[in-house]
């Protein structure tokens, strides 16, 4: 007959089953704090073998209970693994209550009686167990507003956020009234005629604008070619805005427009086909 089959396996390494310790195994004091880890304290480690058992708290029986604890201290010692103070109190505590209902002796007022320290103990495990589970459902509840915050950054007393105005069709016409008018002052005489072509027009916006810089609207505009240059250009840049390659900006209401590049467009390349006649 096999009698090492019958003992309990100490650990398994590889799926092979270790019944017993090398004899010239060295295990540090300090090498198995995995089993305190286990354990958050001696009430958890009851509370443990008590669920192992599918006990109810108020029906435990402290022999039994008492015995496996014990037993767990056994190994733990065997493993030479150094027992804290309060798993040593527990182990005294659960021997003297079985000690007090195995041979039962009349209690004094000093001296509790071995129902009042199992009704105590009992108290005990079930206010660890409530403030066990209750840590359980705290830790399952979402991070936010526990472990992280969302930063709300007020603004400085006084400070107003300015909404800068949206360029629209109005504020267009009239900044083209304004350099039309400007045109208009320094419009000269010309006898020959000349053709001006949009698409030529157009790569002279973009190449003006390749800079990446805000250019000011009027600044576009060379007053020297008359109505008919301002004409030509005012349509190569709605075109180009209607190509979605610049953008219009206006710092406040009534302020000078300012035309950009759109810094995420690359600008098509432009045939100077179409013309447009002065």
């Amino acid at each position: 007959m096999n009698t090492s089959a019958a003992s309990p396996a100490l650990a398994q390494i590889a799926g092979v089953p270790l019944l017993a310790l090398p004899q010239d195994l060295y295990i540090p004091p300090d090498a198995l704090s995995v089993f305190l880890e286990t354990f958050e304290g001696p009430l958890d480690l009851l509370l443990y073998l008590i669920k192992r058992q599918n006990l109810d708290i108020l029906d435990i029986s402290i022999t039994d209970i008492t015995a496996q604890y014990l037993a767990y201290m056994e190994l733990m010692t065997a493993l030479r693994w150094e027992l804290a103070a309060d798993y040593l109190v527990m182990a005294a505590t659960l021997a003297e209550i079985k000690s007090r209902l195995l041979l039962p002796r009349a209690s004094t007022v000093d001296e509790p009686s071995a129902d009042d320290l199992r009704a105590s103990l009992i108290a005990r495990l079930q206010d660890y167990a409530r403030f066990k589970q209750a840590a359980i459902e705290l830790d399952a509840r979402p991070r936010l507003e526990r472990d992280l915050f969302t930063v709300h950054a007020a603004p400085p007393p006084g400070a107003v956020q300015r909404k800068l105005p949206n360029v629209d069709l109005q504020d267009l016409v009239a900044a083209l009234h304004e350099v039309w008018t400007r045109v208009d002052h320094l419009t000269q005489h010309r006898i020959t005629r000349e053709s001006l072509s949009l698409r030529e027009r157009m790569a002279e916006v973009l190449n003006q604008l390749s800079d990446g810089m805000t250019h000011h609207f009027n600044a576009l505009f060379d007053y020297r070619e008359g109505r008919a240059g301002v004409v030509v250009t005012f349509l190569a840049l709605l075109e180009l805005l209607k190509s979605n390659l610049l953008e219009l900006r206006q710092t406040a209401p009534f302020a000078p427009i300012q035309v950009q590049l759109r810094i995420a467009s690359l600008p098509t390349p432009i045939i100077a086909d179409d013309h447009a006649s002065a």
